[in-house]
């Protein structure tokens, strides 16, 4: 089953075209890695995903539901705020930035969508809370607020937050890229017990053994269109274009 499906996407940014008619398709369970460099249009592809941003032209699916429109005939009608919010959320997003509730403790900011969103019972939040605080390797920090934990704990809050919601898929825009380095190992293993449980997950990331490891599908992206894509390994290992391999020859 395809999880997410992306045609023909183009989005503009005034005069710039940042994606110029994008197609990729991600099956369910599946974890794609999307490298390139800086304003290649990767974290754009990835907000449009989840409709933090209009696409100017395309269609773009999850779970088999179109995102953003609804279709009468050969017609798109644009989703009222409160319809794409229910969209939403089947689909999590990890930021650069953590974005946690700073007047709220780890625990809190995980049961804050839940409770207000979901209208999840308290008590059956928290204990869905307390269980993935333990994943991420917190239970001892569920009652430190965000200035009280380091760059990476917080990462690590702002994916058990995301997980609360129980989405369809998990989104990453380079997660750990605000971190200091000695922060981003405890990230990204969570990461790759996230990609082993079967979660649907699109990875913006300049961590090429991550994507090597955890990746089965690795998406280079240049000016807004894909290069080149394929096994992370092959791709890593062997590629095929010219411009993968010059970008590959900086970062590796």
């Amino acid at each position: 089953m395809t999880m997410v499906r992306i045609q023909s996407v183009r989005k503009r940014f005034g005069p710039v075209e940042v994606l110029k008619g994008v197609s990729l398709e991600v099956p369910e369970g599946g974890v794609v890695c999307v490298v390139g460099p800086s304003g290649s249009g990767k974290s754009t592809l990835l907000r449009c995903v989840n409709r933090l941003e209009t696409i100017d032209s395309g269609r773009i699916w999850v779970d088999g539901e179109l995102i953003g429109y609804r279709e009468q005939g050969d017609k798109l009608h644009l989703l009222r705020p409160e319809e794409l919010c229910l969209q939403r959320r089947k689909i999590g997003m990890v930021f650069q930035r953590f974005h946690l509730f700073p007047h709220m403790t780890a625990l809190e900011n995980v049961i804050e969508g839940p409770c207000s969103v979901l209208r999840t019972p308290r008590a059956q939040a928290t204990q869905r809370a307390r269980e993935l605080l333990d994943r991420v390797g917190l239970a001892d920090r569920a009652h430190h607020y965000p200035a009280q934990l380091s760059g990476g704990q917080q990462q690590r809050v702002a994916i058990a937050r995301s997980l609360a919601m129980d989405p369809k898929v998990m989104l990453f825009d380079e997660p750990t890229s605000a971190l200091d380095p000695e922060l981003v190992q405890e990230v990204l293993t969570v990461m790759r017990d996230l990609a082993t449980s079967g979660i649907t997950m699109i990875v913006v990331t300049h961590e090429m053994g991550f994507a090597r490891e955890a990746g089965d599908h690795l998406v280079f992206v240049d000016d807004g269109v894909i290069v080149e894509e394929g096994p992370p390994r092959e791709v890593l290992s062997s590629p095929r274009h010219e411009r993968t391999r010059a970008f590959l020859g900086q970062v590796l």
